[in-house]
């Protein structure tokens, strides 16, 4: 893609310990939101220079997730041009609904650690509290017109998120 007002060059992409860094801040924001009575998914936008963090956000309920309530937040204080040299961390692959939301606010770059086949793995078919659907978010952006770059899952994190989020799942098994 050429560069143009809303697509500059993206920074390069984030070292381990940058990424360790940011999903340590989400899995934080994923254990409040546990605490707090909300679903485990949290989401971190870091800037350009993939240290500074812009936003986080927690899942607030069954259609306001994590990321696309972040990304329409930071489509509200940010110019698509500058969301699309940042990143999206977040806990748990983005779903359809909050993959489409990231790339209408223009955010450049989305690293996952856990996938959506685990969550459904975890979580269990028919789950009232999560209904997973099988659409991964490269698959929802296939076609698009614009590369958002996809990083996930992260083989060395996944176990921990997981880990991390059967402590809310568990009660909510069948």
């Amino acid at each position: 893609m050429e560069e143009d007002d809303n697509f500059p060059s993206r920074p390069v992409r984030p070292s381990p310990e940058q990424t360790q860094k940011a999903m340590s801040n989400c899995l934080r924001i994923q254990q409040r939101a546990v605490e707090n009575g909300k679903q485990p998914f949290a989401a971190v936008l870091i800037g350009p220079g993939n240290d500074e963090v812009l936003l986080t956000h927690s899942n607030i309920d069954h259609v306001n997730h994590a990321e696309s309530s972040l990304a329409r937040l930071a489509a509200a204080h940010y110019t698509q041009r500058f969301l699309w040299q940042c990143t999206l961390y977040t806990t748990w692959e983005p779903c359809a609904m909050c993959t489409a939301t990231c790339y209408w606010a223009n955010i450049g770059r989305i690293v996952y650690a856990a996938s959506e086949e685990r969550l459904a793995q975890l979580t269990g078919m028919g789950n009232e509290k999560n209904m997973t659907m099988a659409m991964p978010c490269r698959k929802v952006l296939e076609g698009s017109q614009k590369e958002l770059d996809i990083i996930g899952p992260l083989a060395q994190l996944e176990d921990q998120v997981v880990e991390a989020s059967d402590v809310y799942w568990k009660a909510y098994k069948k």
